[in-house]
């Protein structure tokens, strides 16, 4: 027998007993799981109340939640970008292989449908949202700061047509100051 918090200083103590949980998939931040019959002896030699555990939420590594929903960032090269490819996601039960189409933009939202977290309660599964962020190459060597230099130099030649979010921010800046 241990004195408890709430009962601090009134000589009452209490008897200690550890529970196993099953904390069921899908659960989120502040849902309750009740333990029939688990709580305190009521007043009068009245049975054992419930015993009510609030689930609180470690935050994850690589996983935000959105109820259902899952976000992700997923860095990306500069050539995966330009070019296309394939990147390989991690989710919830393994691995998925998402299709890069080639010209992506930072900021562009993949939905993988079904790949979220499992409702609790209606047993629907949500979605897991991937933003696309594009990694700077860091370090470079000599001989690969003359390359990106001549992509941006034909690149310049171009005009235009190989930056879509530059000219539609300068496009937005010209018609912010007429």
């Amino acid at each position: 027998k241990n004195p408890c918090e709430a009962c601090h200083g009134q000589g009452r103590t209490h008897a200690t007993k550890t529970l196993s949980v099953k904390v069921p998939a899908g659960v989120d931040e502040g849902d309750q799981i009740r333990l029939a019959g688990e709580g305190e002896a009521g007043e009068s030699g009245a049975g054992a109340g419930d015993l009510y555990v609030q689930v609180r939420l470690k935050p994850h590594d690589l996983f935000k939640r959105d109820g259902d929903d899952l976000h992700c960032e997923m860095p990306m090269s500069l050539s995966t970008v330009a070019l296309g490819g394939e990147v390989e996601i991690p989710t919830l039960d393994g691995r998925a292989s998402l299709k890069i189409p080639a010209g992506t933009q930072a900021g562009k939202v993949f939905r993988l449908r079904g790949k979220g977290v499992r409702n609790v309660r209606s047993h629907a599964t949500g979605d897991l949202y991937c933003h696309a962020t594009v990694e700077t190459p860091v370090n470079l060597t000599k001989r690969q700061k003359e390359l990106l230099e001549e992509l941006e130099e034909s690149l310049r030649e171009g005009g235009e047509r190989h930056s879509p979010n530059t000219q539609s921010w300068v496009n937005r800046v010209k018609s912010f100051f007429e």
